[in-house]
């Protein structure tokens, strides 16, 4: 048999679904005994050289291949009706990437379906190119039916009696309500429903199980977006208790501290201060840096109840108005917390860098210190600046000065190694002593903050290099903070579209810190600097937490793991209790029911860390949307933050709001999405709303309840001119239809007779 193994493997690679022996012999009529074990043996050195994977029950497919049956999470349905998902049983850490995955509408089963939905579906794959696989999903069997559970939302009446307003701005229908299920909540209250079998009836049913809000209560904000979360703020009564009588332990085998002038820089608002600094400078030019950390392993042991719903929360969580700490307020705003002239157990780093920044020797202990003063970021820089005050004052030789110096020294060191220096502004909402919204400011990065930053990364540098230095990593975990690289794809596309501004970026590289850095050094002499930086903002990993060290991209580390906060990140209290094992500091070292878990538990708190920041930034958007409601009708000012098939999302300039301009609002021409240029392009004007872009809106809707803010444009653009001077020339023509336009389907979704070119990525 004379089969070349590159038409093999073209054959497989083009299948829309994995193939068994059977299917190949058959598509290249093989046949006989002869030729069969011939076969089976390019499948087997394909399989060896990873080019082809042998998946369960005898299929093969290329390794980035998917089975052609699976369980897919839904991650995204579109106002246009598309619904994206991807495999629930997927490693992307060893598998990569999964590719795209689009659910086929259903008469049935898609209705039912919504953002974190499960479903059994039958997979094939629906393209010839590798670098273009995307897969169709057929439902088989929807696992998460929406019609059971609890659903939260707003009681209102209308003529026919009493309902259940959805706090989810996804949610695609109200509920209605028995008077006698009503139990006592009243018109206005935010309640949470039991849903009620609703077969044969044309709308769904609650009965009222839980009141936790009246309307217009500012604090109700932030209660919607726990309850969505799935985050509890009460500790349970034997994680309190586990908390109770703690004490601050005695010197003993701890290293006295107590003279060391450290202090604690936070923020104006902080109300724990889990970290202490102190530098000093050697006579070659280099420094002794000491970063101290609330020592949360003394009091914390683990397997205790305060343990379990510590790793249970997995991290704190932020919100405009409140905290819900991962530890209780005993801890977190006491004993943990490193407040001037109080005792405090802390662990401590030393750390010796040269004058060029490097770390060239480091030390753990467990300590006793005691801080010299409480300083915020900006009465440090006024020091710095020369506008000392009766506490700045006395601290200014032997404390503000030599961390100002180390800190110059590690920002060099920083620049040199090419770390992503994405400056994007950060907001913050202000709240007022009622619990309202008054508006956002944007914080103000000071190099007292870059300081906390530089000595706090170097701690975390450290604590993964001493856990490294054991190289047992079985029996010592170190749970490393990684940030992998952007993929190819996204990579591409940053490319191309920095390249429609004249930008370069060298293509098919292996994707470097460095040259990124390039791109905005290059942006920043135009107006459109911020534009390129989102792109490239966006084209970004997750971090996450794991046991396996792919090294951190975006700071340009090797190894980096957390260790600077364990009050508040449950990480942080592991790579501690690692060290305290692996030093012999004493009590408190990780268990081995920890290290057996440790997998389990670094992706725990990953998912932990995503869910606290979908809340967070859920509850800024219901504020901004509350605060904005009594300004419906009103301009402003801002810029094009998204570019979708089904419209625009804007961010307004005042307040930092985000909202949408829904795709129909696009009045007199036809907008096509061109995903690669990130904008909408007029059919027949060749108008472009562009990612980036300055306009006007006008406020249409904006419902605190479910956050969501709809605008409208005005027509004109940030400085008056007409709405077409945001115009680009583009490299590619912006179609990727044929046919009629997409939009007015079954379900939302597209008409029969037209044909995509080419899935969305």
């Amino acid at each position: 048999m004379s089969l070349d193994p590159s038409e093999l493997l073209k054959f497989i690679r083009s299948s829309n679904k994995p193939v068994t022996k059977r299917d190949v012999a058959r598509a290249f009529g093989i046949k006989g005994g002869e030729n069969r074990v011939a076969l089976k043996q390019i499948l087997k050195r394909l399989e060896k050289d990873s080019v082809i994977t042998k998946q369960p029950g005898g299929v093969y497919s290329v390794p980035d291949g998917l089975p052609s049956v699976g369980v897919v999470a839904v991650t995204k349905i579109t106002n246009d009706g598309e619904v994206s998902a991807k495999l629930v049983d997927w490693n992307e850490q060893v598998q990569g990437a999964q590719p795209n995955i689009e659910i086929v509408p259903d008469k049935n089963a898609f209705a039912r379906l919504k953002e974190d939905s499960r479903a059994l579906v039958r997979l094939s794959r629906q393209s010839d190119g590798k670098d273009d696989d995307w897969y169709e999903a057929r439902i088989i069997k929807v696992i998460d039916d929406s019609d059971a559970g609890t659903v939260m939302g707003m009681l209102k009446y209308n003529k026919h009696g009493p309902y259940l307003a959805p706090a989810d701005k996804k949610a695609k229908f109200e509920f209605d309500i028995n008077q006698g299920d009503l139990n006592g909540a009243k018109e206005g209250d935010l309640i949470v429903g039991e849903v009620l079998p609703s077969r044969g009836l044309k709308r769904k049913k609650v009965k009222v199980i839980d009141v936790i809000g009246k309307e217009g209560d500012p604090k109700t904000i932030s209660l919607i977006s726990l309850h969505e979360a799935g985050i509890v703020e009460a500790f349970p009564a034997a994680a309190l208790k586990d908390a109770e009588g703690l004490k601050v332990p005695d010197l003993k085998k701890r290293e006295d501290l107590r003279d060391i002038p450290l202090v604690t820089i936070d923020g104006a608002d902080a109300r724990d201060f889990d970290d202490a600094v102190y530098a000093q400078e050697q006579s070659d030019g280099g420094f002794h840096l000491i970063v101290a950390i609330a020592d949360v392993a003394h009091y914390v042991k683990s397997g205790s109840a305060l343990d379990n719903e510590a790793q249970r929360r997995g991290n704190s969580t932020y919100f405009p108005d409140r905290v819900v700490p991962m530890l209780p307020e005993a801890l977190s705003n006491d004993l943990c917390s490193l407040r001037p002239k109080e005792n405090r157990a802390c662990m401590v780093a030393h750390m010796w860098i040269d004058a060029s920044g490097s770390l060239k020797k480091y030390k753990f202990t467990r300590g006793l210190m005691r801080s010299k003063a409480r300083l915020i970021y900006e009465q440090v820089q006024a020091a710095r600046d020369g506008n000392t005050d009766d506490m700045t004052g006395p601290l200014m030789e032997s404390v503000i000065n030599p961390l100002y110096a180390a800190y110059d020294v590690l920002d060099k060191a920083r620049i040199r190694r090419g770390a992503l220096d994405l400056d994007l502004p950060e907001r913050r909402v202000v709240i007022d002593e009622k619990g309202e919204m008054t508006g956002v400011v944007t914080r103000e990065r000071l190099d007292a903050h870059k300081l906390i930053e530089e000595f706090m990364i170097l701690a975390n540098v450290a604590a993964a290099s001493a856990l490294e230095d054991k190289r047992d990593p079985k029996a010592l975990p170190c749970v490393y903070r990684i940030h992998d690289k952007p993929s190819l794809d996204k990579l591409d596309s940053v490319r191309e579209f920095v390249e429609s501004f004249g930008i370069s970026m060298p293509k098919g590289a292996v994707a470097e810190p460095k040259q990124i850095n390039n791109v905005l050094r290059q942006a920043a002499k135009m107006d459109y600097s911020h534009l390129i930086s989102q792109v490239i903002l966006r084209s970004q990993s997750q971090a996450v937490y794991h046991t396996q060290n792919i090294g951190h991209f975006g700071l340009a580390l090797g190894k980096y793991a957390h260790f600077t906060s364990p009050i508040r990140r449950y990480a942080d209290l592991l790579v501690h209790r690692s060290l305290i094992k692996a030093y012999g500091l004493g009590d408190g070292g990780i268990t081995d029911d920890e290290i057996a878990r440790i997998d389990e538990i670094a992706q725990h708190i990953s998912t932990t860390e995503r869910t606290s920041m979908v809340a967070e930034r859920n509850a800024v958007d219901r504020f901004t949307a509350a605060y904005l409601s009594e300004h419906i009708g009103a301009e402003f000012a801002g810029r094009i933050n998204g570019v979708t098939r089904f419209g625009l999302f804007v961010t307004l300039n005042e307040s930092g709001a985000d909202g949408i301009v829904p795709m129909r609002s696009l009045k007199n021409d036809f907008y096509e999405h061109d995903e690669d240029q990130h904008a909408l392009i007029g059919k027949r004007t060749k108008n472009i709303f562009r990612l980036g872009a300055p306009v006007t809106v006008k406020l249409k809707e904006a419902d605190g309840l479910t956050g969501s803010t709809v605008l409208e444009m005005t027509g004109k653009s940030v400085n008056g001119a007409d709405i077409e001077g945001l115009s680009f020339k583009t490299k590619k023509g912006p179609s990727k239809y044929k046919g009629k336009p997409p939009h007015k389907g079954k379900h939302g979704g597209p008409k029969k007779n037209y044909k995509k070119k080419k899935p969305r990525k």
